[in-house]
């Protein structure tokens, strides 16, 4: 069930409505309720995958128990190893079982070695990136002795599959999500109008900008052999708006949705192409993932601790980790090691946490020394973004070849481009919109505030216009894929 579709407008009302005027006198029924409901949203897609997410649910649940009584460390360990060989296991399968079938097949066969074997039809389950981390922190957490197992199943279970961040985040921390499962929730007014908001603005990002953003990008990205250089420049910044408003907005939706059920999700991004340097933008994208791989991955493997070489090491580890975990392609570990060279040398050199604080504080602009950190980190994603967009490694190499020639110097030239520009000028204004709210949640949470009453309606109605108007290219959510 997508969140831009007629089934998920007719579904939220009625779940809304059951939550809080029918089971609303009872913790444990709204528990049951959010459980149903998930699983209904859920099994949407394929009814099949629900089988995954109920057994993933109680083998940690289960592991979470006995972790929580048991005292002797190896027994301990071996749980663990349970759980994440379990729920690894389950994602390496269906994710990954192809692309390591056919990297040994080509391996052989440089050697000439001749290997007969058949890749396997296996449908990538909606979500199972997402839910494995999820769970994958839950047991860890015990593990460590940060956190107390659960009895309760049914709240495990609301945590497990909860219907707004279940397909594509934020990723939730057990130690975050889990206890607002025990909390008899109350409704509040002023925070499911604020939710609204961000509903609102999510739906916006998606289906204005990144929609039709994605028009574009396809067009040029799948003919790319076919335009200048000019052209692919184009391409390049659409795909980039389009990851962005996608991801994002899909993030915006699930917590504004969360909030009209009376839970607080974490913001999971941060402005990110305000970035000044690649450092913040690591901590202002996907932050929900960026600090569980910092957390259960960087930190374990020694961090920024030790000489450089384990510096080194553990930054390449860990960013070519993450762009693994988005695919089973090349391109997405070519663009992780490629974040990883333009993250070493703020490592190297300690100014990875320089830019703490929102650009340009308390200013209505940045001064031009920001101005020009912001456009050469945004200019470093746009290339890095390329790889990720593109069918293959060679693909996005022939992609930039054609970037850096001389028809970069020409005018570019593609179908469409009329609408094209006109979408440009959209974004541009998108991003005055998002830049006078960067020290904000999102973009709307206050700013429609500082406005009078009609003024606010008539910013929302437009935007409500909009997104019958300009929302016709209708597309499915990126992250899905992952």
């Amino acid at each position: 069930m997508l969140f831009n579709s007629i089934d998920f407008a007719i579904f939220l009302p009625i779940v809304f409505i059951l939550y809080w005027f029918v089971v609303n006198k009872n913790l444990k029924s709204q528990n049951f309720l959010l459980v149903s409901a998930s699983l209904l949203f859920y099994g949407w897609w394929d009814w099949r995958f629900l089988s995954l997410i109920l057994f993933s649910t109680l083998v940690d649940y289960t592991i979470g128990r006995h972790l929580g009584s048991e005292e002797n460390k190896t027994k301990r360990k071996f749980l663990l190893w349970i759980s994440i060989i379990t729920n690894l296991g389950f994602l390496g399968f269906f994710k990954y079982h192809n692309f390591f079938l056919e990297n040994f097949i080509s391996t052989f066969s440089f050697f000439g070695i001749a290997i007969q074997a058949t890749s396997l039809n296996i449908i990538l389950p909606v979500g199972i990136s997402f839910y494995t981390f999820q769970t994958l922190s839950y047991t860890i957490d015990i593990y460590r002795r940060k956190l107390e197992p659960t009895k309760d199943f049914i709240a495990f279970s609301a945590f497990v599959c909860f219907f707004p961040q279940l397909v594509a985040g934020p990723i939730e921390r057990a130690t975050n999500l889990l206890p607002q499962f025990y909390k008899k929730r109350e409704f509040d007014y002023t925070k499911a109008v604020d939710g609204m908001r961000q509903i609102l603005w999510g739906l916006f990002k998606k289906i204005v900008i990144a929609d039709n953003c994605a028009e574009f990008a396809n067009l040029i990205f799948n003919n790319s052999s076919e335009y200048s250089g000019s052209t692919l420049v184009f391409g390049a910044i659409f795909f980039t708006f389009q990851i962005y408003g996608d991801f994002s907005g899909y993030s915006d939706i699930a917590i504004g949705t969360s909030r009209l059920f009376g839970f607080d999700l974490k913001q999971n991004f941060a402005f990110p192409y305000f970035s000044r340097d690649m450092a913040e933008f690591w901590r202002r994208w996907h932050i929900s993932l960026s600090t569980w791989f910092r957390d259960y991955v960087y930190i374990p493997l020694g961090g920024s601790r030790g000489n450089k070489w384990m510096q080194v090491r553990n930054t390449f580890a860990i960013f070519i980790i993450s762009g693994f975990w988005h695919g089973a392609n090349w391109t997405f570990i070519v663009w992780g090691a490629l974040n990883a060279v333009y993250f070493l040398p703020l490592l190297l050199t300690k100014n990875n946490r320089k830019n703490l604080n929102v650009v340009a504080e308390g200013r209505y602009f940045p001064t031009l020394k920001e101005l020009a950190k912001m456009v050469l980190t945004f200019g470093l994603t746009v290339f890095a973004w390329i790889f990720f967009r593109a069918e293959s490694v060679p693909h996005a190499i022939t992609y930039i070849s054609e970037i850096f020639s001389p028809s970069l110097f020409t005018v570019p030239k593609f179908p469409g481009i009329g609408p094209a520009f006109r979408l440009f000028l959209l974004v541009l204004v998108f991003l005055g919109i998002e830049w006078r709210a960067r020290a904000d949640q999102f973009a709307l949470e206050k700013l429609g505030l500082k406005w009078s009453r009609p003024v606010r309606q008539i910013l929302y109605f437009a935007i409500i216009i909009s997104l019958f108007w300009l929302g016709q290219n209708k597309q499915q959510f990126i992250y899905f894929q992952f």
